[in-house]
This record gives structure tokens, C-alpha cells and sequence, in this order.
């Protein structure tokens, strides 16, 4: 999502950047299929309904591809059917050769050693780079779907302001949006198993991924000491041409992007359409927000809490979800909930219900979305349920049928009754 296209730095909250990952399987089979070379060719840039340019593109691995607005938009509603168009278009195009698009943050059954192949699409060697270091045969590599949200900032308080109400909700938000409780084809140790593979993907060189939850910093000066410089200097000796010592190394829950003048948010497993990405994305906008306003009164009193605490707070809701159970009252007040410990479920419906009128999580196109993940619970819980305790392949197979049917149509996917 090009934010640094603009002359001048949007203000915070002046326009928002969705980048949503999707696997490319057999139609028949959903065996993964490294495709992304073949749809790109067909996917040409568009403008959606709202006049955003909408575009596709592949990183790591062939069949991964990536659908994004290029340029910020001022509201969220109006991607969602130009997203639902696009993979309308894209899905056409695969049905020819007998594939489609698959959702959810991770494959349930790929095995990444043997399915694997690198993008064709390799500018610049970063992609040879990284597998030099790096085991990109891997789940942490090769089978992690996101969501991500892009969020702009102008100048230094208004950086240091969005990445510290950022750091505080972050923790929370696997509670919304875990889709990921499959792996190996087997039952996974977390709901959001995409977020244990992720954070692991570098461990070999622990300063790119830190605890996921970004460090504290006051200003972008501090960010580069604290974050960046630490991070070169460890990649170095494995990069001598320097061609992975740039700032989208950093592989935290939530990076700064100097180049678009933007904090990028990547713990969003990806949903079962974008009704639902965006529904979460609107809610994790709304809340940080309202975090980023109330700290205007009191600066900086959000970096007070230590990163093992939120890190903390953060493989609870990895693990459980919605009912990951949250007691720490330093952390509880900060984010505005006044009560006593509650779970995860229980503090977003608060944090959403005290949200202002005209945030955007209270736009009625949102609406059926959100209540079915505050009630139902995120889209893993709702897997699992389906599923009924059967890991039988046959039987996963039917349930990831309805999630790629559910991305086609633009429909939910709710709990069996």
C-alpha cells in the first residue's frame, strides 16, 4: 500500500492501507498451487467502486498472492466490495486451470518442506537473500495469510502517540481475528497458530522479531537506535551485499514504515472474506483511536507498561482467543475497560460498545460481522466447532470447501447449530 506516493504524510487516522493475503489450491483437492506468476498476468490494476486503486502481487512464494488498495483510503466500507469484486476476477481466471482462492491465516494440512517454490518474482535477490538465512520451507515462511493495516502519521508526536496506543491494543487483537487453529493436519496448540509459526521464523536472529510486541520508543530517532540499528547490525554478517537491511526486516506485530510515513499492523490472521477483514480492521481502528485521543491528556503514559507484560497478555490471546482470561489492571485501565479481570471476548465488546457514534467500527456495514465474531467467536473458534473434534482429512477438506465458498460469495462463515 503506497503511502509514501503522497507528497505530504497523511495526518493519523487521515486514510487507511489493507493488504490481504490469500493461498492459491486445487479447486478440487485444495493442495496448494504455486500459481502466482500465471493469475498476475491476469489480474491487471483497477479502480474500485470508491475510486481507490486496487491492485494484486506476490512476495515470498508462488502461491501466495496479495490483494491491496495502492493508495490510502478515507473509509473503510467501500473496500469491501471492490475487494469482493477482485477476488470474483481472480478466482475466474484460476477456475480456468482448476484452482482457487483459499482463506484463513494458515493452511490446515500444507506441508511447506515438500510444497514450497520461491517467487519467480525476485527484485533486487531479497527473496534469494532471505532463503540463504533463513528456512523459507517452512509454515513461518510459506503458510502465514494476513491481514494487514496500515495506519499514517505526520511528524514525530504523532508517530510516537499511534505507535504507543498501537503496542497497548496489538496484544488483544488475536482475540478478534485468530483463524488459524489447524496445522500438520492436526488440531494446533494455539487458535492462531499462523502467530507461533510467524514469530519463529527468524529466531536464528531474535532482534528482528523481538517479542512481537514492538519496544517502546518517543520518537523516530529512538525507533532506528532501539529497533532498526540493533537488527542491521545482527543481519549483517549473513548480508555483507546489505540487500536485507532495510526497515521491512523488522518483523514484529506492528513496524513503522518511514518510507510511507505509516505504522503497519501484521498480527490479523486473515478472515473468511473481506466483510469480516474489514469489520476487525474497523474495530482495531476505532480502539486505537480512542487510545491515541485519550493519551493527548496524558503523554506517553502508554509506554509505561514493559514489553514482557503486553507480550504476555499477547500469547494468552494467541492461545485462547476470545476467552483468554486478561487480570492485569495496569494494562485493563490503560485501555479504558474499568472493571475487574474479564476475558478477551468480554473486553472488546466493551472496548467497541465505548467507542464514539461515528467510529468507524459503528458503520452498519460492519455490523452482522462483528456481532457474529463478539458472539460466535473469531473464525478458529467457529472452525473447531464445525469440525466437532474430527481432524479427519475428509472431513477438514468440507469445512475448508465452505471457508473458500464463503470467500467467493462475500458470506460469513457461522458456527454449526
Amino acid at each position: 500500500m503506497n503511502m509514501h506516493t503522497l507528497h505530504t504524510p497523511l495526518p493519523a487516522f487521515g486514510g487507511y492501507g489493507i493488504e490481504l493475503e490469500y493461498m492459491i489450491v486445487d479447486r478440487e483437492t485444495l493442495r496448494v498451487r504455486p500459481l502466482a506468476p500465471q493469475l498476475l498476468a491476469h489480474v491487471k490494476p483497477v479502480v474500485g467502486p470508491d475510486g481507490t486503486p486496487l491492485g494484486w502481487s506476490n512476495e515470498l512464494v508462488a502461491h501466495v498472492v496479495e490483494l491491496k488498495n495502492d493508495r490510502p483510503c478515507a473509509m473503510l466500507e467501500p473496500l469491501v466490495a471492490g475487494f469482493e469484486a477482485e477476488i470474483a476476477r481472480a478466482n475466474d481466471a484460476l477456475a480456468t486451470v482448476g484452482a482457487r482462492l483459499m482463506p484463513t491465516g494458515m493452511h490446515p494440512w500444507m506441508d511447506p518442506v515438500r510444497e514450497t517454490e520461491l517467487s519467480p518474482h525476485d527484485q533486487g535477490g531479497i527473496y534469494a537473500a532471505r532463503a540463504a538465512i533463513f528456512n523459507y520451507r517452512s509454515h513461518g515462511w510459506a503458510n502465514v495469510q494476513a491481514m494487514h493495516l496500515n495506519l499514517p502519521f505526520s511528524g514525530d508526536d504523532e508517530f510516537a502517540r499511534l505507535h504507543a496506543a498501537i503496542r497497548l491494543v496489538l496484544p488483544i487483537l488475536p482475540a478478534l481475528a485468530a483463524s488459524s487453529p489447524l496445522a500438520d493436519g492436526k488440531r494446533a496448540t494455539a487458535l492462531d497458530q499462523r502467530l507461533i509459526a510467524y514469530r519463529s521464523n527468524a529466531s536464528a536472529l531474535p532482534s528482528i522479531t523481538g517479542q512481537v510486541v514492538p519496544e517502546p520508543v518517543r520518537t523516530r530517532a529512538e525507533y532506528r537506535t532501539k529497533i532498526l540499528e540493533p537488527m542491521y547490525a545482527e543481519i549483517a554478517p549473513h548480508d555483507p551485499d546489505g540487500i536485507l537491511q532495510h526497515e521491512w526486516l523488522n518483523s514484529r506485530g506492528a513496524i513503522a514504515r518511514f518510507d510511507r510515513s505509516a505504522i503497519e499492523i501484521r498480527v490479523f490472521d486473515v478472515q473468511e472474506c473481506p466483510l469480516a477483514d474489514l469489520a476487525i480492521a474497523a474495530a482495531t481502528v476505532s480502539v486505537v483511536r480512542a487510545v491515541y485521543e485519550r493519551e493527548a491528556g496524558i503523554p506517553q503514559s502508554r509506554n509505561t507498561l514493559d514489553t514482557a507484560t503486553l507480550a504476555g497478555v499477547l500469547d494468552t490471546c494467541t492461545r485462547d482467543g476470545e476467552r483468554a482470561a486478561i487480570g492485569n489492571a495496569s494494562f485493563l485501565s490503560m485501555l479504558g475497560y474499568p472493571g475487574r479481570p474479564c476475558t478477551a471476548g468480554e473486553l472488546w465488546a466493551h472496548l467497541i460498545g465505548d467507542c464514539s457514534p461515528d467510529a468507524p467500527v459503528h458503520a452498519p456495514a460492519f455490523r452482522d460481522a462483528l456481532d457474529v465474531i463478539l458472539e460466535e467467536g473469531p473464525l478458529a473458534r467457529r472452525i473447531l466447532r464445525t469440525l466437532s473434534g474430527s481432524v479427519a482429512l475428509f472431513r477438514v477438506r468440507e469445512v475448508y470447501r465452505e471457508l473458500c465458498d464463503c470467500l467467493e460469495s462475500g458470506a460469513l462463515f457461522r458456527r454449526a447449530v
